[in-house]
């Protein structure tokens, strides 16, 4: 199986089934990341509890790989998630991007970007015009 097919294979797994023992099957042990919550340390058993939070938060998710570049050990992929917001069912969409190191068939190191202001914003946990009052410098307090 090729990386993508099988990084596609793990987010369904994952994401869609809910299977979260399937998370340390992409990781070697001592896995290198950062980005998903910055300035912390993602362990693969971290990832376990991010993946409950994160479905918790949306109904009917799905997601796609929507490019993908290979580079050597190196795959960079740009996510797509597609959800409805629980409660009135409005459309969300979160896009995030993900540079993974792999040695043999396992992510040894991850790098993580997404946004997570778009999605709490489209999931109403945040003012609407938040984006626009931290550019002027306001808190949201």
């Amino acid at each position: 199986m090729d990386r993508a097919a099988r990084l596609e294979q793990w987010y369904r797994r994952v994401y869609l089934e809910g299977d979260l023992d399937a998370v340390d099957t992409l990781f070697t042990p001592d896995l290198q990341e950062q980005g998903l919550l910055p300035g912390l340390a993602v362990t693969p058993g971290d990832l376990s509890v991010f993946a409950q939070a994160m479905m918790h938060l949306v109904d009917e998710p799905s997601f796609r790989l929507a490019k993908v570049v290979e580079s050597g050990d190196w795959l960079s992929a740009l996510i797509e998630l597609e959800a409805r917001r629980p409660g009135d069912g409005q459309p969300i969409r979160l896009i995030g991007q993900v540079m993974l190191r792999f040695e043999g068939d396992k992510v040894a190191e991850a790098y993580n970007s997404l946004d997570f202001l778009g999605l709490f914003l489209q999931l109403g946990l945040l003012p609407k015009d938040a984006l626009e009052l931290g550019m002027t410098g306001q808190r949201l307090v």
